[in-house]
Order: C-alpha cells, then structure tokens, then sequence
C-alpha cells in the first residue's frame, strides 16, 4: 500500500493540488486525499490516474489484483 500512495502523490505532484487532480481523475478530493493517506485505489481513481497520466501511472501498478501484468513471452 505505501507504493501506491507513493503513486498518487506523484499523480497529484502533476496537477499542483489534490482538488486539480482529482477533477482531472474524475473523483472528488476526499477520495483521493484518502487515496494518497491509506495507499488503498478504488477501481474508479486507479482508471482515472491511468488515464490522466496517460499510462504512465499504470492501473495495473495501483490495482494488479484487477489488472495484471500481462507476461511477455519468451
């Protein structure tokens, strides 16, 4: 869970404030002010971040229980 509120606060750090990111992630502030406190995504902000940063914050690193990593063949 610290990684992932390593995660948001890196999402927020793009947008200035937790409000601009928010809104940008399609959440209200406190849901993702309890985010960046307790490291625990709801699908709804993890698909917000992902899309946002443009995957650079990936939904499968805030939530790999619902997105794994796909393994490259070898």
């Amino acid at each position: 869970m610290e990684q992932n509120s390593e995660l948001i606060i890196a999402a927020i750090k793009r947008y200035g404030t937790e409000e601009k990111a928010a809104e940008a992630f399609g959440v209200s502030q406190p849901v993702v002010n309890e985010a960046k406190r307790t490291g625990k995504v709801g699908p709804k902000l993890a698909m917000g971040i992902h899309s946002a940063t443009k995957g650079e914050i990936s939904k499968s690193d805030l939530r790999p229980d619902l997105w794994p990593r796909e393994v490259a063949a070898e």
